[in-house]
């Protein structure tokens, strides 16, 4: 009966208003019971005004976002708040991203714990100087005395490079891009560009170069690559010499298979057996290669009485490398002369190692040797002759197919002013006939 009651006192003063408190103070409770009357109306009015705060509290932690908003959402009033509208004016402000030019969420890097810098020892100082000592020497600048003045032109030239206007960084700051776009504006003013340029075209507007969601100081920069194709000395520099060893390479590849697919065929024996022959040096290219062997799979020691002298199967030829070594020790001293030149110029995270002869030549040889035995096919293939292949050709052939359809039937047509058909043949008839 006192819950009863409790609940609908409660009732009354929140659902009377003031003429329920009245009737509570009337009815003559006691002072505790109203306090804890009272005490429970101000709970519900905290709770509806924090009602956003109490649901979160009360959602489960494995509750997606999308639920939560909806959730914590105020509901409709009829009226949109302020904070909505203006947000609702900005997103309309700046045209939207297309998905794909979207970049993905990086989560930040965490800060690692500072370790001690180590110091050099006066050993390490030494052999850092004495290397530095051997790259100038081999940069050739402390023996130019020998050179030709040809020579030391040359070497100056090269060296002038990295010192050029060009060679520099390109800036990164929007104040920095706008000083090199005057610069070049100037320059094409002074050579007299914007003499005969057309007059009365809108400009085109550029919706990206003011949006907020992208790094506007990089799109302009990538903007005057394109346009204005200011590319970094060193970028260049970098297609010549990718050119360069991509010529070297192929030419090296290409005379080597030649020249080892003639020395198999020449041993003598059938087709199968030179063909067996060069597959046989490419799995002994294969065991000898060690980037070849690197695989997620488990590995077999090999007995002790297993074969594994395969170098004795490798196929080199020592002539071959004498006569071109020449040629080759000439290719690596440009392409040495041309990663040097790169190097000056470009950052040091872009820098490339120099070149030498016996791992290219390595790397050669365990590039060809797998295409030996099909390029002994060909060239075996390539001498047969052309009617000896199509005899054999109408012999494997039936006697209907070879008369029925040929391939080698030779066609001669004339010209539209020299043809001779049954016309012409009737009209001489005719002639001939008549008179």
């Amino acid at each position: 009966m006192a819950r009863r009651l409790e609940e609908a006192t409660d009732e009354a003063i929140l659902s009377g208003g003031t003429a329920g408190r009245r009737a509570v103070e009337e009815a003559g409770f006691s002072d505790e019971l109203k306090q804890r009357l009272l005490e429970k109306v101000a709970d519900a009015k905290f709770r509806e005004e924090h009602r956003a705060a109490f649901i979160e509290a009360g959602l489960p932690t494995a509750t997606g976002e999308g639920t939560r908003r909806v959730a914590t959402a105020q509901p409709w009033t009829g009226t949109e708040p302020v904070e909505d509208v203006v947000l609702r004016m900005l997103d309309d402000a700046k045209r939207p991203l297309k998905p794909e030019s979207r970049g993905k969420f990086c989560p930040p890097a965490v800060a690692r714990p500072p370790t001690r810098r180590r110091v050099d020892s006066a050993g390490g100082r030494v052999a850092r100087a004495r290397d530095q000592a051997a790259l100038y020497s081999e940069l050739g600048i402390g023996s130019s005395k020998g050179l030709t003045d040809a020579e030391r032109e040359e070497m100056k030239k090269e060296f002038r490079e990295r010192f050029q206007p060009a060679a520099r960084s390109m800036p990164v700051s929007a104040s920095g891009l706008a000083a090199l776009a005057n610069e070049r504006i100037e320059d094409a003013v002074a050579r007299g560009q914007f003499k005969d340029l057309p007059r009365g075209k809108a400009a085109e507007a550029d919706p990206r170069a003011a949006s907020p969601f992208i790094d506007t100081t990089e799109y302009l920069l990538n903007r005057i690559i394109k346009r204005q194709e200011i590319v970094p000395p060193w970028i260049e520099k970098q297609q010549e010499l990718a050119s360069a060893a991509r010529v070297f390479r192929q030419r090296l590849r290409n005379d080597w298979k030649r020249h080892a697919a003639r020395t198999i065929a020449s041993r003598g024996g059938s087709l199968e057996q030179q063909i067996a022959r060069a597959e046989e040096y490419a799995a002994a290219e294969k065991k000898c290669d060690p980037s070849s062997q690197i695989s997620d799979e488990r590995t077999t020691v090999p007995a002790p009485d297993e074969k594994v002298g395969t170098e004795s199967y490798l196929f080199r030829d020592a002539d071959w490398e004498r006569a071109e070594s020449a040629y080759m020790k000439l290719s690596i001293e440009q392409l040495n002369a041309l990663t040097r030149s790169y190097n000056l110029m470009a950052p040091e995270v872009a820098r490339k190692p120099y070149w030498t002869l016996n791992r290219e030549m390595e790397s050669c040889f365990a590039d060809v040797a797998p295409q030996l035995a099909e390029e002994i096919r060909q060239r075996a293939g390539a001498r047969l002759p052309l009617r000896g292949r199509a005899v054999e050709k109408r012999r494997s052939e039936g006697f209907a197919k070879q008369w029925m359809g040929r391939e080698d039937v030779r066609i001669h047509v004339e010209a539209a002013e020299k043809a001779y058909g049954l016309r012409e043949w009737w009209r001489d008839v005719w002639r001939r006939w008549i008179g």
